[in-house]
This record gives structure tokens, C-alpha cells and sequence, in this order.
């Protein structure tokens, strides 16, 4: 690594662990338990991931999504079932990922991913109005004002700095201005000071205390089953959309093996669970993080924000970094597929709709669940109509049927219309030269139609099967 690509790796850690520490304090407030423990799952899951992951630039940490399908666990059995949960979950991560099932993301339609992006976009920006709060009152007045200044006034800097130069990234330039001016001038203004106070010691080695027995696993295995789905879901899909950003390809499976191992050792160290980041990643993107040191370096600026720079932290205005994360909703929302919608076939258009709408009024797992069944629904359907045959009269008393496209369980009654055993000549040969056997359903229609042919009193010869499907038609004994 050069030292270019070494500064920018840090510069770009270092803003993202600023943009981390509110996240990860507002998520542990969420699920009702010690902000330090946000705090450090982000310094361990995040540190973690980095030097083992598949996927270079990625900044995990302790997510919201996470957070919220803890809260009813936490209420109802305390922060230790917490701390057990997330070692089960972690270690469903790492089988998930030993299994190599990572690959599966690929089977996630691009509707889903615009959808995905766009609610997450949408949610970033939401968040951020809980800023805009004080005891319970929104602000009003010189507070408001000043708030809505120190936004704006970031919000500039972020986007107006990169035209003349871009040595810096411009959400750091932006925090630590603000945040100097804020002081100088004496404005009154919130701080991360005032959401909580972050100085702590090391995390010391937890193993968490709850009976280690058969009814404390009927508890936490739902809750872990939910937040193994859950923070793959969201790293996996944040994976993709890295991998688009930078234009290279990383490696799922070896980043399901350290997600699940960081929980792991999060678990262990008395820490909330988590999962990469879709904000921070893109402020470490947008900020020249490529490589490992960006993740490492944001990891570790969190410990050091708990262990020694807390006095300095905890005067950051929370305008500086609700400033920052507005733009980055701005850039992640995919602007593109607002032009598009119109253009690509409807039911595609419905899925970004639909998982977008989703995402925002309920959670990850079940938008982007619903939208890949959307989509395989489509699929199928799309695919059962297109199934059709050509017949043939051979001239020697016999017909041939040519039929073409994938026999599968949508296209069966398509398939079955298609011949006529009733009125077809003794000798039917069934040219499968162009015919797909996808599944049970398809094997079962085959076994049908001969069935209707020898009911009439007729023969079928079944020619021209592929290797593949003769093997699997041989295996069901539905032809020698």
C-alpha cells in the first residue's frame, strides 16, 4: 500500500467513526441498554470484519436494524440473554457462511437492491430528525434556527469542498469545522455529550450470565434466528452495492465468517450484536476508504473515543453529524430509479416500489423477503406463458409435438393444453429437443400425459431429451 492509499484509508476511518458514534449510541438507547455497549460492538465488529472480511472498504458495526428485533428480549429477560443471543446469532453467521451460502445474494433481483437502497436512504434521513428534538418537544426558536444553520452550513461544506480539492474528505473538514465554530462562538446547540456520556475502560472478557440449559434456548433462538437473518440480509446487500461503488468483487462467504465471528467475540466482551453499515460505508467510500486500514482505523478511533478523547467527542454538535448523514441519504438514494420507473416493465417497477415502502414501515428482512417473492412470482408466471409446441403430421399415421421452453410447476396446465389424445393419430412422438424438466411438478405433468395417451389407447415416444433431464426422468421411472 502507498502512502496516497494509506492517508486516505485513515482520513476516511476516522470520519466514519465519528458518523458511528451517535449511530451506535441512538441503536443501544433503542434496545434499552448501555450505550457503551453500542459502542464497543462497533469498535469489536467493526476492527473485526475489517482485518478478516471479504470485502475491503465495508464498515460494520452495531446496526439499527439489529438493535429494534432485540427490544422485546431485552425488556422481558435483560441485557445478559442479550449478550447470549448475539453468540448464537454470531455463530448461525459463520455457519451460514462456512456452508458458502453466501453466494445467494446473487439470487437478489436489482429491483430489490434499488428498493433496498432507497429505504435505507430514506431511513438514514428519518433518523435524523429525532435530532431535532428536546425533551421530548421539538425545537423551536433561536434553538431551531441555529440547528437548521450548523446543518446547512455542513451539508455545503460536503458537497462544495470536493470542487477544490480533494486531499481531505469533506464530512471530516466539515465535522471538525463546525464543531470548532460551534465552540468559539459559543452556540447554543446539542452535542453528543448530551445523548451520552462515552468514557468507559477496556471491555473486559464476559461470559454471560444466564442458565446455560434448554429453556434459556427455546428463549434466545428465535431472537438470534431473527438477527442472523437480519444483519446478513443487510451485510450481504450492502456487499453488492460496495462491490458497485468500487467496481471489484469481494468474497461473501469469508465476510458471513467474520460477521459471525465478531458477534462471537462481541457476545463474549459484553457487547450488542451488529452488521455492516450502509451509512458509514458509503461515508468511508465517498471519502477515498478502499482498503482494510479504513475499517481498522475506524474501529480503533472508537476505543480510543472511549478510553481518552471523550471530553473532545462529546463536544461535537449533533448538527455536524445530522449534516453529514443527510447527504449521505441524499447519495444513497438511487435517483435513477425514479427516472426508470416508467421504463422498465411494470412489475418490476412495483417491486422497488414495494420494497422501498417496506423497508421504511417495517423492517429489512421482510422488504427484501417479499420483493424477491414479488419477483420470483413474476418470473414464474412470465415463464409459464411462454411455453408453447409446434405439431407435425410425420406422414407414416403419426404426429410429432415439438413443445419448447421449462416445464415447471406454473407451466404444467399450459403444457397439458397443449396436446390432444382424444383426436391425435396411434403413434404421438414427443420431441424434447427444446423442453426443459425443471422440478418434481414437471416430472409429475410428463407422467399425466403419457397417462391420458395409454388411457386412449395410444403410444408415445418420448426422443431427444437432454442428458440432464433423461437422468432425471431415468431416477423417477418415468422412462427406462
Amino acid at each position: 500500500m502507498n502512502f496516497t492509499a494509506l492517508r486516505n484509508d485513515l482520513l476516511a476511518g476516522l470520519t466514519s467513526s465519528f458518523a458511528l458514534v451517535p449511530e451506535c449510541i441512538a441503536f443501544a438507547l433503542v434496545a434499552h441498554v448501555n450505550p457503551l455497549m453500542g459502542l464497543y460492538g462497533a469498535f469489536i465488529i467493526c476492527t473485526l470484519t475489517a482485518l478478516f472480511g471479504g470485502r475491503p472498504g465495508m464498515i460494520s458495526g452495531a446496526a439499527g436494524s439489529m438493535a429494534v428485533v432485540i427490544v422485546a428480549l431485552v425488556v422481558q429477560h435483560g441485557a445478559e440473554y442479550l449478550l447470549a443471543t448475539t453468540l448464537l446469532s454470531g455463530a448461525l453467521m459463520a455457519l451460514f457462511g462456512a456452508l458458502r451460502l453466501g453466494k445467494l445474494v446473487r439470487l437478489v433481483p436489482h429491483p430489490v437492491m434499488l428498493g433496498f437502497v432507497n429505504g435505507l436512504a430514506i431511513i438514514i434521513a428519518l433518523a435524523q430528525l429525532e435530532h431535532f428534538h428536546s425533551g421530548g418537544q421539538w425545537l423551536t426558536g433561536a434553538p431551531l434556527v441555529t440547528m437548521l444553520g450548523l446543518v446547512a452550513l455542513t451539508m455545503l461544506v460536503v458537497w462544495l469542498l470536493p470542487i477544490f480539492t480533494r486531499a481531505v474528505p469533506p464530512a471530516l473538514v466539515a465535522i471538525v469545522g463546525v464543531g470548532l465554530l460551534s465552540h468559539r462562538l459559543h452556540l447554543p446547540t446539542q452535542t453528543l455529550g448530551d445523548m451520552a456520556h462515552i468514557a468507559g475502560g477496556l471491555p473486559s472478557f464476559h461470559v454471560p450470565a444466564v442458565p446455560w440449559s434448554l429453556d434459556t434456548l427455546k428463549i434466545i433462538l428465535p431472537y438470534a434466528v431473527l438477527m442472523a437473518t437480519v444483519g446478513l440480509l443487510e451485510t450481504l446487500l450492502t456487499f453488492n452495492l460496495t462491490d458497485e461503488l468500487t467496481e471489484t468483487r469481494g468474497q461473501p462467504n469469508r465476510e458471513c465468517l467474520a460477521l459471525g465471528a465478531a458477534n462471537v467475540a462481541s457476545g463474549f466482551f459484553g457487547a450488542m450484536g451488529g452488521c455492516a453499515m450502509i451509512g458509514q460505508t458509503v461515508i468511508n467510500l465517498s471519502s477515498g476508504g478502499r482498503g482494510r486500514v479504513s475499517g481498522v482505523a475506524s474501529g480503533v478511533m472508537i476505543l480510543l473515543f472511549i478510553l481518552f478523547l471523550s471530553p473532545l467527542i462529546e463536544r461535537i454538535p449533533l448538527a455536524a453529524l445530522v449534516g453529514v448523514m443527510f447527504v449521505v441519504a441524499q447519495q444513497t438514494f438511487a435517483w435513477g430509479s425514479l427516472r426508470v420507473l416508467g421504463k422498465v416493465p411494470r412489475n418490476d417497477a412495483l417491486v422497488i416500489i414495494a420494497v422501498t415502502v417496506i423497508t421504511v414501515f417495517t423492517d429489512l428482512a421482510i422488504a427484501v423477503l417479499c420483493g424477491i417473492v414479488i419477483a420470483a412470482l413474476n418470473f414464474a408466471w412470465e415463464h409459464a406463458r411462454d411455453i408453447h409446441a409446434e405439431r407435425h403430421d410425420d406422414g407414416t399415421g403419426g404426429c410429432r409435438y415439438t413443445p419448447r421452453g421449462t416445464l415447471f410447476f406454473a407451466s404444467t396446465t399450459q403444457f397439458q393444453a397443449l396436446f390432444d389424445p382424444a383426436n391425435d393419430p396411434p403413434r404421438v412422438t414427443l420431441d424434447c429437443a427444446h423442453l426443459r424438466f425443471a422440478d418434481h411438478s414437471a416430472i409429475a405433468a410428463l407422467q399425466a400425459l403419457l397417462a391420458r395417451y395409454a388411457k386412449a389407447g395410444k403410444q408415445v415416444e418420448v426422443v431427444h431429451l437432454s442428458q440432464r433431464c433423461r437422468a432425471m426422468l431415468q431416477r423417477a421411472g418415468v422412462i427406462d
